[in-house]
């Protein structure tokens, strides 16, 4: 079963440019260390409120511990305006290969 994870937060505008320096490098490390590439979205009506997005996660423990000492690594946190909010999706095909019925 794979997982989706969407990481939703707010950076300040007087420090987005090193919170986006940071982001990059921890997708960068993330992608070398997990195969899994991450994209970085900023709310089209809000550029402060961004969003990470990582897709087709095989091993979620692992790479929910692999991303928290990145965030601590790149000091990711030091720019935001509160904290990360982390938020982890199967999709209906998933649930169904691991034996998880949405009407149960």
């Amino acid at each position: 079963m794979s997982a989706h994870y969407y990481v939703w937060y707010r950076v300040p505008e007087g420090v987005a440019a090193e919170a986006e320096t940071a982001v990059r490098a921890l997708q960068a490390r993330l992608a070398c260390r997990s195969g899994i590439g991450g994209r970085l979205l900023k709310k089209r009506d809000a550029p402060e409120t961004w969003m990470e997005v990582y897709e087709g996660v095989a091993e979620p423990q692992a790479f929910e511990r692999q991303l928290q000492e990145l965030v601590e690594r790149y000091d990711v946190e030091m720019f935001l305006d509160g904290g990360r909010h982390v938020e982890c999706f199967v999709g209906e095909a998933d649930a169904i290969r691991s034996g998880v019925k949405g009407d149960e």
